[in-house]
């Protein structure tokens, strides 16, 4: 019998990435589809509250630990005419949506939304229209979300009945305006241009924002790295993140580079940010532009999307991208995560798109459930666990060559610890086996004594994912499993965890310096 593979991860408490910030944690809600029509908001559910808005998507997005969503998109804000959506519900005309061709009945907007935000918890992070329009709409939008009385904008937004302004601080210069399917598109000379102009005058309105330009919509994108440096020639004094975008799928049933999806993450974050320091550094600037990965999970984009120019143009909330997950879908998702947390230091916003029904892990039925899909769970458990500080793990494991991304490591890692006083406290730790095979891990930790409590896994599956609840429940009970502790370490010495083939796991525990 061949011997089983092994890996080794060191974890040492002074060998640091970067604090946590909760915003890493956040998803989007564009309209596109059900994602807020029967999704978000459904006035005649039998869950639906005062506002019209679904108690049990609220309730899943709680547990699902959203800190920040993202609105109103995505393609759809680069068509979107903010001051159409506020003031009386019965006053607002329905338009035809040319990002996804849909008629939007105008019924949220961004006053429905800031106020769902604000009773949930959430942070808002916002998006202006700089396809269609520009630098006055996007400094008014501030002024109606952000301005004190006595202002034109303000004073609309009091009448509209919210005396409080909302004081949203994560604003988006736009949307994907590198993409040729966007409306408005521009190249980097435009845009950065335009992006540095907007944001001038949105902080002139609000010192006090955050600005997140628009990067490339894609690794693959001809413009890569070229854009990123041209928009951030304009805009570095302005912004405080650049954007970036990315999904992945299963092609052709290539399991192993499916797998491996958090390795060509690791190497956009990477190449972005090289780009962005070498742009500081040709500035002689000490300010550092941090990244919003506002968008990324797994979409099958290639095989089950025929592109938004071909959706016929509907009404009534149609189902667009509405994929439907499989436990190995929910193990590169819990991948993905792992390459976020290892970015702490320079990944301090990123969102799951989407939140509800589209490429999303809440599904709802109008009139009917709400439930999970499996990439609901690693999303879940990373967004409670993972706090405090992201260690700088070594990882020694076997790798595997992969037809898209080259050698990729057969084995994944990223720890939290969450030492409030200075020397002790909550650990998290995440761990991905890419192996068809177990590998065992050797967890060394120098330094500290770790006591591990338990855990959770989710296994890849082999069947086809099925649409609706029932499957979904049926892959949630034949995938995912609570672990108890493993045996324990001793002093400054090994744990030794066991993975299972093709798996994501989440332990917990305590660690405390020796």
């Amino acid at each position: 019998m061949p011997e089983r593979q092994r890996a080794t991860v060191v974890l040492h408490p002074d060998f640091r990435i970067g604090a946590v910030d909760r915003r890493m944690f956040g998803s989007f809600v564009e309209h596109i589809g059900r994602a807020v029509y029967t999704g978000l908001y459904e006035p005649g559910h039998a869950t639906a509250d005062e506002h019209g808005f679904r108690r049990d998507v609220a309730d899943l997005t709680r547990e699902l630990g959203v800190t920040t969503v993202r609105y109103p998109g995505g393609n759809f804000v680069s068509n979107c005419v903010w001051e159409d959506g506020v003031g009386p519900r019965e006053e607002r005309e329905p338009f035809i949506d040319l990002a996804w061709r849909t008629i939007e009945p105008n019924q949220v907007g961004t006053d429905e939304f800031l106020q769902w935000a604000e009773r949930e918890g959430i942070e808002p992070m916002m998006a202006v229209n700089l396809g269609t329009r520009g630098v006055a709409a996007a400094a008014a939008l501030v002024e109606y979300c952000n301005g004190e009385a006595g202002s034109k904008w303000a004073d609309m937004r009091i009448a509209n009945g919210r005396e409080k302004p909302y004081g949203v601080r994560l604003w988006c210069l736009g949307n994907e305006m590198d993409g040729p399917w966007q409306i408005g598109h521009k190249d980097a000379h435009e845009y950065g241009r335009l992006a540095a102009e907007a944001g001038k005058a949105m902080k002139l309105v609000d010192p006090g924002i955050e600005l997140v330009a628009c990067g490339s919509s894609s690794m693959q994108m001809t413009t890569f790295g070229s854009w990123e440096r041209t928009v951030l020639s304009y805009t570095y004094d302005i912004v405080d993140h650049i954007s970036m975008h990315a999904y992945y799928e299963d092609r052709d049933g290539d399991r192993a580079s499916f797998l491996g999806s958090g390795t060509a993450m690791d190497r956009f974050i990477e190449r972005v940010v090289a780009t962005a320091d070498a742009v500081g550094a040709q500035r002689r600037s000490d300010k550092r532009i941090t990244i919003s990965f506002d968008e990324w999970n797994v979409w099958y984009l290639e095989s089950r999307f025929a592109g938004g120019e071909n959706l016929p143009l509907q009404r009534d909330a149609p189902r667009v991208i509405e994929d439907v997950y499989s436990a190995l879908d929910g193990v590169v998702v819990g991948d993905l995560l792992v390459t976020l947390v290892n970015h702490a230091d320079r990944v301090p916003v990123a969102c799951l798109a989407q939140m509800v029904n589209a490429i999303a892990p809440i599904m709802t039925e109008p009139e009917g459930p709400a439930w999970r899909q499996p990439t609901f769970y690693p999303f879940a458990e990373t967004a409670r666990l993972a706090r405090g500080v992201a260690l700088d793990l070594r990882v020694q494991a076997p790798s595997v060559t992969t037809a898209l991304h080259g050698a990729v490591p057969l084995v994944t890692a990223a720890a939290t610890w969450d030492d409030v006083d200075g020397t002790d406290g909550a650990l998290a730790l995440f761990l991905v086996n890419r192996s068809g095979e177990p590998v065992d891990v050797d967890l060394t930790h120098p330094g500290l004594r770790v006591e591990l409590t338990g855990g959770v896994q989710l296994l890849a599956d082999h069947e086809p994912a099925v649409e609706g609840p029932e499957h979904a429940a049926k892959v949630a009970a034949a995938c995912l499993s609570t672990l108890g502790a493993p045996p324990a370490g001793t002093g400054d010495g090994s744990t030794t965890v066991t993975l299972a083939p093709e798996s994501w796991t989440a332990l917990h525990g305590t660690a405390s310096r020796i």
